[in-house]
C-alpha cells in the first residue's frame, strides 16, 4: 500500500521514486528498515531524521509537473517520515501485550505510567519495547470543566468510558483514582489491585497566607470538592469557598493570576507530579479529614481476562487494598455522591489494628458529624466496621439530611 501510495505521489507531484520490492513481514517494517527507507529517494534530508538512512539524491526532472492553479508543490521529503510513523505506530498496536486506558490529565497519566513501570519491572515479557501502551480516554468529567461536579449529577463522571473501553476491549486494564471510582463495579469487570498508598492529607497552597487560619475574612478559597468547602466552614465561617475546576496546573495557574486568594489540593497528587513546591503547608487529619480512598490508585481489568488479572494482582498492596475497602463500606452504606460531603480515612496503628475516622457534613459546614472505630486489620473485620460506621452516622443524620 506504502509502496503504491509513493508510486501515485510520483505521477502527481514528482519527488519520489519507490520500486516494486517484494512484501515485507509488518513487524519487520518501520525506521530501521533499511529496504524500506532505501526504497525512497528524495532531493533533501528531512530533519526528523538525525542519521544517515541510505537516502540519496534524485535527479532533477527536465520540466516542473503541472500543478494544479493555486496549488503549490509538497515540501520534498515530508512523506518519507510520515509514511515510517504510520507504519511504526501499526507495528506497535500490533505488538502491545497490554493497553493500558486513563484519562489525559497530567495526574492522571503519571499514575497510568507508574503502572506501566511497576508491570515491566515485575513481568519481563512487558519490559520489552512496545510491550505496553497507553490510551488516553476522555471522561464525562473531562468534558465538562464549567460546572461544579454535584452538578453534573451521576456517579462515574470520571471512570464511566474508561470502563466502556474496557468492556468493549478496546483497552486491557484501566487505571483510577480510587476517590473517583463508584461503589459499585460495571458488571463483567473487577478491581483486584491497589497500589501503595500516597499520602493522603490534603495541601493548602497560598500565596499570601501561611494557613487557612491566617486569611483574613472573606478571602476567597477555591475548590471543587463539596468535602473541602464543609471542612473548611464548619471551621472557618468567615471565608468564602468558590467552585475551582481543572487539573493541578490549572488550578495553581487561576491562583497565581488572582481569581482565588488559596486553594487545597491533594497532596498525593502533588507528590507524583513533582510539584510539593507549591505546597504552603500541609493540612492535619484533624483540620481535614481525606475523602474516601484519597491517594490510592486502582487497576481493573475484565472479569474474564485472566492474563490481566494475574499481571496487575502481582502489583497489588494489600494495606492499601484493605483500608480502601473498609472506606468504601462506609461510603456505599451512605450511598453518598459528589452532593454529598463524605470523608473518610482507614490506617493500621501502631499496635497493628485498623482505626476507622469518618465524616458526613452539611454543604455549607454548619452541621458536621463524627464517628470513629477500632478493630482488626482484617478485611472482614475492617469491612464491617466501615458498615456500621456508616449506619450510625445515617441514623444521627436523619432521612433528609442528604437531600442536597
Amino acid at each position: 500500500m506504502l509502496v503504491s501510495f509513493c508510486n501515485l505521489w510520483n505521477r502527481c507531484f514528482g519527488g519520489f521514486q519507490v520500486p516494486h520490492l517484494p512484501p515485507l513481514p509488518l513487524a519487520r517494517v518501520g525506521f530501521g528498515d533499511l529496504r524500506l527507507l532505501s526504497a525512497m529517494r528524495t532531493t533533501t534530508h528531512h530533519p526528523l531524521i538525525t542519521a544517515p538512512c541510505n537516502l540519496w539524491p534524485r535527479p532533477r526532472p527536465t520540466s516542473a509537473p503541472v500543478l494544479p492553479s493555486g496549488s503549490r508543490r509538497p515540501r520534498r521529503g515530508a512523506l518519507v517520515v510520515r509514511a515510517a510513523v504510520v507504519v511504526e505506530q501499526e507495528v506497535k498496536t500490533k505488538i502491545s501485550l497490554v493497553r493500558i486506558g486513563t484519562r489525559g490529565s497530567p495526574l492522571a497519566l503519571a499514575q497510568a505510567y507508574e503502572t506501566r513501570d511497576k508491570l515491566m519491572a515485575s513481568h519481563s515479557e512487558l519490559a520489552e519495547e512496545g510491550a505496553i501502551d497507553i490510551v488516553i480516554i476522555k471522561t464525562t468529567g473531562d468534558k465538562i470543566l464549567n460546572q461544579p461536579l454535584a452538578d453534573i449529577g451521576g456517579k462515574g463522571l470520571f471512570t464511566k468510558e474508561i470502563d466502556e473501553a474496557l468492556l468493549e476491549g478496546s483497552i486491557d486494564i484501566a487505571v483510577h483514582s480510587m476517590k473517583d471510582v463508584p461503589t459499585y463495579l460495571p458488571d463483567g469487570t473487577i478491581l483486584p489491585c491497589n497500589l501503595p498508598r500516597e499520602d493522603v492529607r490534603d495541601a493548602f497552597i497560598c500565596l499570601t497566607a501561611k494557613s487557612l487560619a491566617e486569611l483574613p475574612a472573606g478571602s476567597v478559597i477555591g475548590t471543587a470538592s463539596l468535602r473541602r468547602q464543609s471542612q473548611i466552614l464548619y471551621r472557618y465561617p468567615s471565608l468564602k469557598v468558590v467552585n475551582f475546576r481543572g487539573n493541578v496546573q490549572t488550578r495553581l495557574k487561576k491562583l497565581n493570576e488572582g481569581e482565588v486568594q488559596a486553594t487545597l489540593l491533594a497532596l498525593a497528587g502533588l507528590k507524583r507530579l513533582n510539584m510539593t513546591e507549591n505546597v504552603t503547608a500541609i493540612l492535619s487529619i484533624e483540620e481535614m479529614l481525606p475523602a474516601i480512598a484519597q491517594g490510592a490508585i486502582g487497576i481493573a481489568c475484565r472479569s474474564n481476562d485472566d492474563t490481566m488479572a494475574n499481571y496487575i494482582a502481582s502489583l497489588n498492596h494489600d494495606d492499601t487494598r484493605l483500608a480502601v475497602a473498609c472506606e468504601r463500606a462506609f461510603l456505599e452504606t451512605l450511598d453518598g455522591s459528589c452532593r454529598t460531603p463524605i470523608a473518610g480515612y482507614a490506617y493500621r496503628d501502631s499496635d497493628g489494628n485498623c482505626v476507622l475516622r469518618c465524616l458526613v457534613a452539611s454543604p455549607d459546614g454548619t452541621r458536621v458529624l463524627e464517628t470513629s472505630r477500632k478493630g482488626l486489620y482484617a478485611l472482614d473485620d475492617m469491612v464491617a466496621m466501615g458498615k456500621d460506621a456508616g449506619k450510625e452516622l445515617l441514623s444521627k443524620a436523619g432521612p433528609s439530611f442528604f437531600d442536597w
